[in-house]
């Protein structure tokens, strides 16, 4: 396939699908898939790579939202990374700051919702453009590779699943996602209540640093969008659990 058969892959995306029949068994199946990345370290030391790039995509856009220049984004090999902008006021700082751990969950829940709506070759396409834009904005080497498998796994799935089928991998996607959210969240929590040697790379410090509000409330505050995440991707699927149940 030429490049000039991937684009239209791409463009052909974001006409309406019809939305996908997910059984139970499937969703659970979906959902073992998404604990099985997010959950054992194997797993984790690769899939935890993409939610740190997503996680710092939440700061760029924070910081877009708020009229700050991006200069700069770096992501490590140890899911570590940083995300720079240039820009006046201390809002700004405080807006972006915030939503790089929740940035996880919203991701996995928009595209839960859009997988289940009929959207999810949509998001796929989506999801391609952003991650090849973000290579413009990469300042390191580890975070230029990580990107750029991610942006090349994204571009394959669009080549090569059938739009009938997009809807269940964005499904699972965004499953994966909101569990890693929560194991990214856990892992905050103990490096504020556990390793405090590492405190300085907590969003919830610098937060604290830049208004004096204690972390423990930025902490709450994380884990109360991530909650809303995760009730806003039940919305889409409860119907299935509880027709079993009743």
């Amino acid at each position: 396939m030429t490049g000039a058969d991937w684009w239209g892959r791409v463009v052909s995306g974001f006409t309406a699908a019809a939305p996908p029949v997910v059984p139970l068994w499937e969703l659970l199946a979906v959902f073992a898939v998404a604990v099985t990345l997010s959950i054992p370290a194997v797993t984790w030391r690769y899939f935890g790579l993409f939610t740190t790039v997503v996680h710092e995509l939440g700061h760029a856009f924070g910081n877009l939202m708020t009229g700050r220049l991006v200069t700069g984004i770096t992501v490590k090999m140890d899911h570590s990374g940083s995300t720079t902008s240039y820009g006046r006021g201390i809002i700004g700082l405080i807006w972006s700051g915030f939503w790089g751990y929740p940035a996880p969950a919203v991701t996995g829940a928009a595209l839960v919702w859009a997988g289940f709506a009929g959207y999810g070759p949509a998001a796929m396409s989506i999801g391609v453009l952003i991650l090849i834009a973000t290579l413009l904005f990469v300042r390191n080497g580890a975070g230029l590779l990580i990107v750029l498998a991610s942006a090349a796994a994204a571009g394959t799935l669009v080549m090569f699943v059938p739009p009938p089928f997009t809807g269940h991998v964005v499904i699972a996607l965004g499953l994966a996602l909101l569990v890693g959210s929560v194991r990214d969240w856990l892992n905050v929590v103990t490096v504020h209540f556990r390793r405090r040697e590492l405190l300085e790379t907590s969003d919830a410090y610098l937060l604290f640093r830049r208004t004096m509000i204690p972390s423990p409330i930025w902490l709450l505050l994380f884990g109360a969008v991530i909650g809303w995440c995760w009730l806003t991707a039940y919305g889409s699927f409860g119907h299935l659990l509880e027709r079993v149940s009743g």
